[in-house]
């Protein structure tokens, strides 16, 4: 089922497919070669960390277009699951599924080959060259190939499927290394007479042992893997199974698909809260901390929002459902935390591109190698050909290569969630270590965004009521944080909210709206005097007002009728931990900028008790957008932190923008990350886990290019001239899983960082 997305004027579809036989990073440019060649494909992204292919399209292809996208994959050589939001769960129980067959083959294969390695080890089989001797050999081939069938059967047809579709991938190398060693001991037991004396040396438990150490490490990569994916299968078991409705006055247990909005849920002392809504009854506190990393409870009272899947600790409420299904916050993180760890970055593009040259590159090294061993190696050339044929071929495959970026950025996303952080995308990663500039809102980001008024301005013949009830009835419909303050004023005072007709927003000035058929206007002192009003009609109350200015509060100047009828003086307090944030990105050598829209007075205010000296003061919002513009021209990388509403576009023009969510809201498409946790040391943990991820994926490359580096030419043997040394393709085998596993490991050190 696809994801309808909007970008520009042209609606797009994204479809996801689950492909569980990618072997190596050099099959996803295969599979992405596979599906852009397709007509209409806007955007491809494969990756080998989780094995899922995200496909962007232009609309307008049709219903056909999946199964072609399907058809791609397969024609690929690759098998395609279609992964929709039902499906996240059963992919969860079939990894698992998966990972335990791993070690049943590691297990059968491992314990069959040793065996016939003590075997021989001890001459415990008669001679080739006797009729029991065949006989048992022939029983042996048997055997082997029975179990490899069931053990390997997946890498061979791999291989087969690559080769039809003319591309070589590592499930290539195994199959010819493995292949090789076993078509060469079947042709010593058919024909032992052939071969001399000292060339009569069977490699069946050698294919074995092989395949059983492929599988182990197979089966390690997995599960250290799913421990960095266990951020997606923690929100998964957050999603509770049933809700207590209240249907015809009476409560009724019903399965949460069943839940409509509107609906009134009860939810007791201890349960979990099943989808998100707003409080009608009662009073409890929440544990939120799956969603901002915060441990202490959030206190909820009437009209407090809730998020399905948090645990209510003490009270008893009751509550209406405002979102459901896929508009739930908790399907919307779990939708952003997937996605972000599909995505990649662009050094992983890089290396996708260098394995997929890799692999045909290593089986002419391979071929070369024996050839030069067959004609210029001491005796039994024979024997020496197949060993360095096949391992080179088993120690050159590029797992940990393809392993390296897309492990780290799972880890780091994962990490990232439990910090009630939300990476929207891989690469947010790389440009967010490279900031030079942190540029910052004032309210609801220094600020705590829950402001409340002080002091009200009345000129002569007017009360402070009516200055409240007027600006109240005007903001009713705002989401600004100073509506809240002016809302909350009016219903501790008791007052009733005028009718309202024809409301405007004017951002970055104020609001507009009729009331009672008198034209009301609320706003910042640009907006008066834009519309040509004059403040001087204040003049009496201008030193009361400059002195609530200089106490950092907020004027908000309100006219009726054209004629100006007073001021209402809002504040906000300071974070509490917002000036030890400040001091610590300085401390890191970053530029701290604040940009807001707020009068000069009070913003210059409160930069001072945090820390900013830098400070630009009403900014209206096309103006934060020119200012981040103008500072990446100076060469600033710069991140945006704002509230993502008013700063969406400086948001949107920001290398990396950094929104101030709320649990309830954490779709905020202009931002790159979305903090859920209300503190600017959010944005000190996202920089740190940045900086611990891309610094993790450079060591992961150096691993991976190391070891393919060294391992080819000592595989074809190099150090055999001057020390005697020739790897064995069993240990070749080793060698390679464990090279894999030193990535994955690496890799999930983020989580414990």
């Amino acid at each position: 089922m696809p994801v309808q997305k909007e970008q520009g004027s042209l609606p797009r579809s994204e479809y996801r497919f689950k492909i569980p036989n990618m072997s190596c990073a050099s099959c996803v440019l295969s599979i992405e070669n596979a599906l852009k060649a397709i007509d209409g494909v806007d955007e491809v992204n494969v990756n080998f960390g989780n094995h899922i292919a995200s496909v962007t399209m232009v609309n307008g292809q049709g219903a056909s277009i999946q199964p072609q996208l399907a058809a791609a994959i397969r024609q690929a050589g690759y098998t395609p699951i279609e992964l929709n939001d039902e499906g996240l769960e059963n992919s969860q129980s079939s990894e698992l599924a998966y990972y335990h067959r791993l070690w049943r083959q590691a297990a059968l294969a491992f314990i069959v080959g040793a065996i016939l390695m003590i075997l021989n080890y001890v001459n415990g089989l008669p001679p080739l060259i006797l009729p029991q001797g065949q006989a048992v050999g022939i029983l042996i081939a048997a055997l082997t190939l029975v179990i490899l069938a069931y053990t390997a059967t997946d890498i061979y047809l791999g291989a087969f499927r690559s080769f039809q579709a003319h591309l070589a991938n590592m499930d290539t190398l195994i199959a010819l290394g493995t292949g090789t060693a076993w078509a060469f001991s079947l042709c010593v037991v058919l024909f032992p007479t052939a071969f001399p004396e000292n060339a009569r040396q069977l490699y069946f438990e050698s294919a074995l042992i092989i395949i059983a150490f492929i599988k182990f490490g197979a089966a390690l990569e997995w599960q250290v893997r799913g421990e960095t994916r266990q951020a997606i299968a923690r929100l998964l078991k957050l999603q509770p199974k049933m809700a207590r409705v209240l249907r015809q006055d009476e409560e009724v247990d019903l399965p949460i698909d069943a839940v409509q909005m509107g609906d009134i849920l009860h939810v007791r002392p201890g349960e979990q809260i099943p989808v998100d809504g707003l409080i009608t009854e009662g009073f409890s506190s929440v544990d939120e901390s799956m969603f901002t990393g915060e441990p202490l409870p959030v206190e909820k009272k009437l009209g407090d929002s809730v998020i399905g899947g948090t645990l209510n600790k003490m009270g008893s409420f009751q509550y209406q459902v405002t979102h459901i299904g896929k508009d739930l916050a908790l399907s919307q993180v779990i939708d952003l935390v997937s996605r972000a760890q599909s995505s990649k970055p662009s050094i992983a593009r890089l290396a996708d591109i260098v394995a997929s040259y890799f692999v045909p590159v290593v089986i002419i090294i391979a071929i070369a190698s024996a050839l030069l061993w067959y004609n210029l190696g001491p005796e039994p050339q024979t024997i020496y050909l197949i060993i360095v044929f096949s391992t080179v071929l088993l120690i050159a495959c590029p797992c940990s290569l393809g392993l390296a970026t897309p492990l780290a950025v799972m880890a780091g996303v994962s990490r990232a969630v439990e910090s009630g952080i939300l990476i929207r995308h891989g690469d947010t990663f790389g440009r967010l270590n490279a900031v030079t500039t942190v540029v910052m809102d004032k309210t609801g980001t220094i600020t705590q965004g829950k402001p409340s008024v002080v002091e009200v301005y009345p000129i002569a013949g007017w009360q402070a009521h009516q200055l409240i009830q007027y600006a109240a009835s005007v903001e009713k419909n705002s989401e600004h944080p100073l509506a809240e303050a002016l809302i909350r004023a009016a219903k501790e005072a008791g007052l009733d909210f005028l009718p309202l007709d024809r409301f405007h927003a004017l951002p970055g000035f104020g609001l507009s709206a009729v009331v009672e058929g008198k034209m009301v206007l609320l706003g910042n002192l640009k907006l008066m005097q834009e519309r040509n009003l004059k403040v001087a009609s204040l003049a009496a109350l201008n030193e009361r007002i400059e002195q609530g200015l200089e106490r950092g509060q907020t004027i908000l100047y309100l006219a009726l009728d054209h004629e100006m009828i007073g001021a209402i003086g809002i504040t906000d307090p300071i974070k509490a931990d917002a000036q030890a944030a400040i001091a610590k990105l300085q401390s890191q050598g970053l530029k701290v900028i604040m940009l807001s829209g707020d009068q000069e007075k009070p913003a210059r205010l409160i930069a001072k008790a945090v820390g900013i000296q830098e400070v630009y003061a009403s900014v209206l919002p096309h103006e934060k957008m020119n200012k981040i513009a103008e500072w990446q021209h100076q060469g600033e990388i710069v991140a945006m932190v704002g509230d993502g509403i008013n700063d969406a576009p400086a948001l949107a023009e920001a290398n990396v923008g950094i929104a101030m969510g709320s649990g309830t809201d954490v779709a905020i498409e202009s931002g790159d990350i979305v903090l859920m946790r209300d503190s600017l040391f959010a944005v000190v943990d996202a920089l740190r886990i940045s900086r611990a991820t891309n610094w993790n994926i450079k060591e992961n490359l150096f691993f991976a290019f190391i070891y393919n580096s060294l391992s080819i030419p000592i595989a074809a043997g190099a150090l055999y001239p001057i020390w005697k040394i020739l790897l064995d393709p069993m240990l070749a085998g080793v060698v390679m899983a464990l090279s894999s596993l030193t990535v994955v490991l690496n890799a999930s050190r983020l989580r414990y960082k």
